[in-house]
């Protein structure tokens, strides 16, 4: 690989990570939230019930911030605290699914219907080579996270 294309793909790379900040900023803010919350809406709606303390493992903010998170998620009744059957010390952070989803994707709608045509537009071994690239890419980005930590 040529320094100029190294160059130009670690540009669009870097781009492409400060439009999806923005995109979702925005996003977040047409649903009441910041961006970075309604991310880890996200890793809720992903991960499904959890404790504080796995959530703050999860995202990196301490257990301090992440009340606070859980705070303004369930003011808006997008989670919902439960306590552990066996154990009433243990909270679980439930998200409300059917909640968030109403929130958010009329918000996604148009992205979404415009990634799968993007998406597509690729012949099955161009999408084998963007799987594998966005793969190692991901696992680069948690190497580099879990090192920092």
């Amino acid at each position: 690989m040529t320094e100029e294309m190294l160059s130009l793909m670690r540009k669009l790379s870097q781009h492409y990570a400060f439009a999806s900040i923005q995109m979702h900023e925005t996003i977040g803010r047409k649903a009441g939230l910041t961006g970075t919350d309604h991310k880890y809406l996200g890793f809720l709606m992903q991960k499904g019930q959890m404790t504080a303390g796995e959530l703050s493992a999860l995202t990196g903010l301490t257990t301090g911030a992440v009340t606070g998170l859980i705070d303004r998620f369930e003011k808006k009744h997008l989670v919902k605290r439960e306590f552990a059957k066996e154990d009433r010390r243990k909270v679980f952070i439930v998200p409300n699914t059917k909640k968030i989803m109403a929130l958010l994707e009329p918000l996604y709608k148009e992205f979404r219907t415009k990634s799968q045509q993007l998406i597509a537009s690729f012949s099955e071994k161009e999408l084998k080579i963007i799987e594998a690239y966005l793969l190692q890419a991901i696992d680069i980005a948690e190497e580099t996270t879990n090192k920092l930590k």
